[in-house]
């Protein structure tokens, strides 16, 4: 009904609404800009309490998006006059690259940051060991467990040769110097590095690893009572006041923002968006004009590029993941009897698992997501868009006759190529009095294969053709 009213509308009532609805977008979009503006606001937090204890809380792997989180929460304490910052840190480990970005943020803090690994079950291994023994004071909970530093391979299998002994003597190094500016085992953690060895909490305050063990922050904060630590790369000495601390206890915990970059930083969100971004962007070149996969494409794929700009990323997967693309588009248009889908689906795996070049499975794309998705695109590649493309070259039978005189609307302006929609569908079309107006009404007056000639109609020719 809605269309056959638009049908018997004026001209100067169409361009009415077309200009309505031209305004509305703006206001919409006005809107959503504020909006986003305003979650922006939201989620950056500002601590207005001078002399407070800051508490940190960070549960994941070691990565970029963890650095900018203590980086912020560490400004943040230094700007209000924080009594101290404690850092609650559960990681499997991560990047070493991280790592040592946080231990040298930690390093040139003007206020105290004690690192409390928690909850009890939790884990400071790999790089967060030289996190925690960074600490000026270090704690863990009952039950958690520090060490296992050494170096290992993409693979998690052995380095081996010239290049593991460097990577173990540089990694240890670095761990030693960590322990003796805090005044830790410096012996246990060159062991942690070289030999892997690991420790509960209480082995850890028997070995002087980390100074003692608190089963509540509230513990935490009664045991570093009192204690004086050298803070700043000049290392003043400062003596912890934190249980009658002015401004109590506050807690910095990861905005809206980064916890979406967190996930983000997933590499199983990684290879999806990468994949997912690249065949949008492929239906969007074989259907042109219908704008919502390229738009999506496009969007995912800028994020999986900031996806793997925190993971160490293996460029030769992300050419692979191309590859299996180039090879899935062969397919549609040459007739490769499935071969060159199975070359796609076969790339797309190798690229899925060298995506990544770390022995850590936090950074590793799951086997099963890989093996699924590319057996899925595959299928979708040869089957869906292989029957697609075949329908295209089906020769039109209703001949020039049954089209010319029929009226249609443009739905592209026509310069003088664009789109009309006709009979329920868009149609290629050449306008021969171009340019024409979106929205406008033309006139068939010529076919050539699946592509009409048109030129501008009068209004009374804009009959039941609907939007």
């Amino acid at each position: 009904m809605a269309f056959e009213i638009l049908a018997t509308c004026p001209r100067s009532a169409l361009r009415a609404l077309r200009s309505g609805l031209a305004s509305r977008r703006r206001r919409l979009t006005l809107a959503v800009a504020l909006l986003l503006l305003g979650l922006l606001v939201a989620c950056a937090p500002s601590i207005s309490e001078r002399e407070a204890v800051h508490v940190l809380t960070y549960d994941g792997t070691v990565d970029p998006v963890m650095v900018g989180y203590i980086d912020r929460g560490i400004d943040e304490a230094e700007r209000s006059d924080a009594r101290a910052v404690v850092l609650r840190l559960d990681t499997p480990g991560g990047l070493v690259s991280s790592m040592a970005k946080i231990v040298k943020r930690i390093n040139a803090s003007k206020v105290p940051v004690i690192v409390y690994v928690s909850p009890s079950g939790g884990q400071a291994a790999s790089a967060g060991t030289f996190i925690t023994m960074a600490g000026h004071v270090a704690a863990m909970a009952p039950s958690t467990v520090i060490g296992a530093a050494s170096p290992v391979g993409s693979g998690g299998e052995d380095i081996g040769g010239t290049l593991e002994e460097k990577i173990t003597n540089d990694l240890a190094a670095l761990i030693v110097g960590i322990a003796e500016e805090r005044g830790r085992n410096a012996e246990w953690a060159e062991q942690a590095v070289r030999e892997a060895i690991a420790a509960n909490s209480r082995e850890a305050v028997e070995l002087n690893v980390v100074d003692f063990e608190a089963p509540t922050l509230d513990s935490v904060l009664e045991q570093a009572e009192g204690r004086t630590v050298r803070v700043g790369e000049a290392g003043e000495p400062v003596t912890l006041r934190l249980v009658d601390a002015p401004g109590g206890v506050v807690f910095n915990n990861p905005t809206l923002i980064e916890q979406f970059l967190a996930i983000l930083s997933n590499p199983n969100i990684a290879f999806l968006l990468l994949s997912l971004g690249a065949a949008a962007i492929f239906l969007e070149l074989l259907n042109p004009g219908i704008f919502v996969p390229g738009i999506f494409g496009v969007i995912a794929l800028v994020l999986a590029f900031f996806s793997l700009g925190t993971l160490p990323t293996n460029w030769a997967g992300v050419a692979l993941i191309g590859l299996a693309f180039v090879l899935f588009a062969a397919e549609v248009f040459v007739s490769g009897f499935g071969v060159l889908a199975i070359g796609g689906a076969v790339s797309l795996i190798l690229g899925g698992i060298l995506l990544t070049s770390s022995s850590n499975p936090e950074f590793q794309v799951n086997r099963w997501l890989i093996y699924g998705l590319a057996v899925t695109l595959a299928a979708f590649f040869v089957l869906v868009m292989g029957a697609l493309m075949s329908s295209r070259k089906v020769p039109v039978y209703m001949g020039a006759p049954t089209l010319v005189g029929r009226p249609a609307v443009t739905r592209s302006r026509l310069e003088p190529e664009g789109i009309v929609f006709l009979d329920g569908v868009r149609w290629q079309a050449e306008a021969e009095d171009a340019p024409i107006e979106d929205g406008a009404s033309v006139v068939v007056t010529d076919v050539h294969g699946l592509k009409l000639t048109v030129r501008r109609g009068d209004a009374d020719e804009q009959d039941n053709e609907g939007a």
